[in-house]
């Protein structure tokens, strides 16, 4: 299985793209020309492109998509649009067009009502909302995982799920990222929209659940 992920250099992505091959399926990483390479895993192969203006042919011979990017709440406005919103929603079309099977969303919690969330996130929150709407009726099969505050901390393989709320604030990197790599293929995360937070539920678990949870 070949997956494209979308932000493949970021501190998530990164860790996502390792996990992918350690699993034995084959990690491309879509990165920019000025893209710092040396943090991805060693022997990744990469495809050259630019979230701003992406080639009609980027997603070809992708069996699936992650997006996995995003400028956050410290980018101008007009930049968390172009990435966040119409680079997603770009990717997302040419995607579908090159037959992907499934599209996982990297979201953020908030996203539903992103004008009760922190001031400083309103916008991006805003943009992910688009995002996430376009994908749902794009008519390609999707993930979208909404995580709360990320940390840099050792992943826990422990997690709480939710289609409405997590009871948890924060989530290690490196959780997030396996749940990422777990929702390309388990096919309870088909169509599903979920809320993640460090807790008490395996992994494993938790995929197994996602839309009952």
């Amino acid at each position: 299985m070949r997956i494209l992920i979308a932000g493949a250099t970021g501190l998530t992505g990164r860790t996502l793209t390792l996990k992918i091959q350690q699993s034995g399926r084959t990690p491309v990483a879509l990165v920019r020309e000025s893209s710092d390479l040396s943090v991805l895993p060693k022997g990744v192969e990469t495809r050259t492109a630019d979230l701003a203006d992406l080639p009609d042919d980027v997603a070809e011979g992708m069996d699936a998509v992650i997006f996995a990017a995003g400028s956050g709440g410290d980018t101008p406005a007009a930049l968390t649009d172009t990435i966040d919103r119409d680079g997603a929603i770009s990717l997302i079309e040419k995607a579908k067009r090159a037959g992907v099977r499934r599209f996982v969303m990297l979201s953020s919690v908030g996203t539903d009502n992103p004008e009760n969330g922190p001031e400083g996130l309103r916008h991006y929150l805003k943009a992910k909302k688009a995002a996430d709407a376009h994908l749902q009726t794009a008519g390609i099969d999707y993930a979208i995982v909404r995580p709360v505050s990320l940390t840099n901390k050792p992943g826990t393989g422990c997690v709480e799920v939710s289609p409405d709320h997590v009871s948890g604030s924060e989530v290690s990197r490196e959780d997030v990222a396996e749940v990422l790599e777990r929702c390309v293929s388990v096919p309870e995360a088909s169509g599903a929209v979920f809320e993640l937070s460090s807790g008490a539920q395996s992994i494993s678990d938790a995929m197994a659940h996602v839309k009952a949870a």
